[in-house]
């Protein structure tokens, strides 16, 4: 884990918010859920994890989110993908809140763990809580996780902006083709785009190569064959 940045004056004590940063081990830790007990993230061992926080329970904005993705979730499964959420509340709130989005109009049961982090422990371990932001809310915090236990991309969002549940899902897929294929995907790459080769790290290899110009070389990759190598079957398109 690593000293994110300081947020005092140089005549104030320091006070330091840490994180885990893309490349690092995700941290470990023993937590109560809305589906009970885990271990995070032993317990998701060999699964791509999108472990992201909200707020508080009970606020419009991350209502529409756990809607948005619970009605995902299908989609998620499919790339070997656990959703986990969590709060800076108490386990009986979330009950509660979970309970209330089933008995909405447009709701629908949540079936993916929300974590009881009462005392903000976990939240602070993964830099979820800023204080500038808050200091005692936790902001939208999204840590995607590999099968293992690296953590492979980080988004945060402020209190007021819901999250884009199809960005994400995008990830998980570009980070997975990136690993099966070994390429990177460009901007605003959706499954079926081409993809970039490696660029070549010889003089011999740059010259061999007749491509103009030689950084940036794209090449196609159908997405029925990226699906075939990285889901369980081809996800539904929307």
């Amino acid at each position: 884990m690593h000293d994110l940045f300081d947020l005092c004056d140089c005549d104030e004590q320091a006070t330091v918010t840490t994180m885990p940063l893309i490349g690092d081990t995700a941290p470990s830790f023993s937590a109560s859920t809305t589906n009970g007990p885990i271990q995070f993230p032993t317990d998701f061992a060999g699964k791509w994890v999108v472990f992201f926080s909200h707020p508080s329970d009970f606020t419009p904005v991350c209502t529409s989110e756990f809607i948005a993705f619970q009605r995902d979730l299908a989609e998620f499964e499919k790339l070997n993908t656990q959703l986990v959420g969590l709060s800076v509340g108490a386990l009986s709130s979330h009950l509660a809140w979970l309970d209330a989005i089933s008995k909405m109009p447009d709701g629908i049961d949540i079936t993916f763990p929300l974590i009881d982090d009462m005392g903000g422990k976990i939240a602070k371990m993964y830099g979820m809580i800023q204080p500038h932001a808050s200091d005692t809310h936790a902001v939208r915090a999204v840590f995607v996780i590999d099968p293992a236990g690296i953590v492979r991309a980080i988004l945060y969002y402020p209190a007021a902006l819901g999250r884009n549940i199809e960005e994400i899902r995008r990830m998980i897929v570009g980070l997975q083709t990136g690993d099966a294929f070994g390429v990177a995907v460009p901007a605003n790459w959706m499954p079926g785009d081409d993809v970039l080769r490696p660029a070549p790290s010889t003089m011999r290899q740059m010259r061999k190569d007749k491509h103009t110009p030689w950084f940036i070389t794209y090449k196609k990759l159908d997405k029925d064959v990226i699906y075939s190598k990285i889901g369980k079957q081809k996800p539904e398109q929307k």
